[in-house]
């Protein structure tokens, strides 16, 4: 398999999960502005939208949104543990977390991301991301991850979403205009994903060790 990523993107996410797994994988850097590969070639001829991730099998076949291939990934191992089986409610728990991350937390890091683009808008967007960041922190009140005493893709997808905010317990990415210090639970979860061998190992092969 071949994962193509930007160092420190949302593509972390199944970097993290490739590593949990032990599954050997290709990985291609992307860059964003010209959107060609480490090796030059033109990335949008795989994915014509331009983002990362995009994962291609063996065969050719691809999956370009995070949230199915971690699934994805977390089902070719299901011994692991890091989603529970198909058709139980705790499975449709995990995918209720990943949607609220998408389109609740990546997507409200936007208007941060692109703060000259989106305006006054920004205005707006951070308070409303503050306070998912505030309910998330009270999820983890008394409980290690996400799902509970498990580590899940789910955390794994928070961790490089986090990773764009700032505070002092925190080694930012992109350092985007919103601020988690207060945030304990938040913070302690952090800490303990990062120690994680797998989290590790994809920090520093991305440059971000």
């Amino acid at each position: 398999m071949t994962l193509y990523y930007i160092p420190g993107a949302c593509s972390l996410s199944p970097h993290i999960v490739l590593n949990e797994l032990d599954i050997e994988a290709t990985l291609v850097q992307v860059n964003h502005k010209t959107h060609l590969t480490e090796h030059g070639d033109d990335y949008t001829q795989l994915n014509p939208l331009g983002y990362v991730p995009l994962l291609q099998l063996e065969d050719g076949r691809t999956l370009r949104e995070g949230p199915a291939i971690v699934q994805y990934l977390a089902d070719l191992k299901p011994g692991h543990g890091l989603a529970p089986a198909n058709g139980t409610f705790a499975r449709y728990q995990l995918q209720e977390w990943l949607n609220f991350l998408t389109s609740e937390i990546h997507k409200g890091f936007i208007p941060l991301l692109y703060a000259v683009l989106a305006g006054r808008y920004v205005e707006t967007a951070t308070p409303r991301l503050a306070e998912r960041f505030r309910w998330i922190d009270a999820q983890l009140a008394g409980r290690p991850y996400l799902l509970g005493n498990a580590f899940t893709v789910a955390d794994a997808y928070l961790f490089a979403l986090t990773g764009w905010g700032q505070a002092s317990w925190l080694k930012s990415v992109y350092r985007a205009g919103i601020h988690f210090d207060g945030l304990d639970h938040l913070a302690a979860w952090y800490a303990r994903v990062r120690e994680r061998p797998a989290v590790r190992k994809a920090l520093a092969a991305e440059g971000l060790g």
